[in-house]
């Protein structure tokens, strides 16, 4: 009897498709798991780098000048963050249009030790750095009128004092800010290295406040002088108040924010000489006093012409003597110039003017030929507004 092998099939079978195994194990070509090579399989591709981001200063750089700027950099994408801190406070800057570059918009602090983080897709950089320490240090050690609470008249000067000599002046002045409620249009004068002025081109508007600021913390003063702390003021603006004279007719009259408030009797300087002539121009109080002592300038007791007299509710308007102030010589007043170049005035309008004036008020004199210089006391307006700008760095 035949007998059919059909059980030889199944060997076949497993024959070709361990053949098929060997040959592909040996062909050097990626297996799956199973150890057959999968059709259209292909690998993962590669997680691309992120952008290239590059700091200065860099790492651990020492004795930074304060008034470099920080620089952060991106290639091969935009900046997602910057931040810069020191001790807390984050230091101000801005990226350009494609957010490829941040650079810090304001001087660094001295002696300060700074953090940078910056992030740009997949990519983060980090750096510290610190400043160095100035040779010298600038400070501002006055400004003139900004008692607190203090009112001031519309003519009043910003007046800043710095400790030493400032040599690189364009520098300093561009961070003198002065910002007002009622802004007009003013500059700044140098009078000389330590001391610089503000004046308006026109008055103060009356009532309103005035922010000064000098932002001077790392701004380069001179070789190896750099600002250490920045200043800010309020200076409140009062009232309007300007007082005008003719001495030829011996009568002021004070107005406050434009209605006459005052008509006052005075005696001026009697003009035998150029020291006893009143100055005409215009002026702004200084300063009250209450009393003071006056004596002549030059003379000493028992010379020619010697005084010294104490003298009630006294408000300076120059630096060369001139108060307007309380005498007792009513009889002249109204009617003859006898003083030795102040302005005399009844007692009790004394004490009125003396109670109500402000610093920076203006005085308005003529009559005379003795001109105010504009270096005389706050005699500022003395000089037209657009020789003042000359005396500006930054003009």
């Amino acid at each position: 009897m035949r007998i059919a092998p059909g059980w030889r099939k199944p060997v076949a079978g497993v024959a070709i498709i361990v053949a098929a195994a060997l040959t592909a194990s040996c062909s050097g070509e990626p297996a799956t798991t199973t150890g057959l090579r999968a059709s259209g399989q292909t690998s993962a591709p590669a997680t691309p780098a992120g952008p290239t981001i590059k700091i200065s200063p860099e790492e651990g750089s020492a004795k930074v000048a304060p008034d470099k700027r920080v620089v952060v950099a991106a290639s091969g994408g935009p900046l997602d963050e910057v931040v810069v801190e020191s001790e807390g406070t984050r230091l101000e800057g801005a990226f350009n249009a494609e957010r490829t570059k941040w650079v810090s918009k304001t001087p660094l602090k001295p002696s300060t030790r700074y953090t940078v983080q910056a992030k740009a897709g997949a990519s983060t950089q980090a750096a510290t750095f610190t400043t160095r320490k100035p040779d010298r240090e600038l400070r501002v050690v006055d400004v003139t009128p900004a008692v607190k609470g203090e009112k001031v008249g519309v003519g009043a000067p910003i007046i800043v004092r710095f400790n030493t000599a400032v040599t690189d002046k364009k520098s300093i002045e561009r961070a003198l800010q002065v910002e007002a409620e009622k802004p007009v249009e003013g500059a700044w004068r140098w009078i000389d290295d330590t001391t610089v002025i503000y004046r308006t081109a026109k008055f103060w508007p009356a009532h309103q406040k005035v922010r000064f600021t000098a932002a001077i913390t790392g701004v380069r003063g001179g070789k190896g002088l750099y600002g250490v702390a920045d200043t800010t003021k309020t200076i409140t603006i009062g009232a309007r108040q300007i007082a005008t004279l003719d001495v030829r007719e011996k009568v002021m009259y004070v107005r406050h924010d434009g209605k006459l408030v005052k008509t006052m009797k005075v005696s001026a300087g009697m003009g035998t000489t150029r020291e006893y002539t009143t100055t005409s121009g215009v002026h702004l109080t200084m300063e009250a006093v209450n009393p003071v002592w006056m004596e002549s300038p030059g003379r000493k007791k028992g010379d020619p012409g010697y005084y010294r007299v104490l003298i009630n509710h006294a408000v300076r308007i120059s630096n060369s003597g001139e108060y307007v102030h309380a005498k007792d010589n009513v009889w002249a007043q109204g009617r003859r110039n006898v003083s030795h170049g102040c302005i005399n005035a009844r007692p009790d309008q004394a004490k009125w003017f003396y109670e109500n004036n402000q610093r920076g008020d203006v005085v308005i004199i003529k009559g005379t030929d003795r001109k105010l210089e504009w270096n005389n006391g706050w005699g500022f307006w003395q000089m037209p507004f657009k020789e003042w700008k000359k005396g500006s760095a930054l003009h």
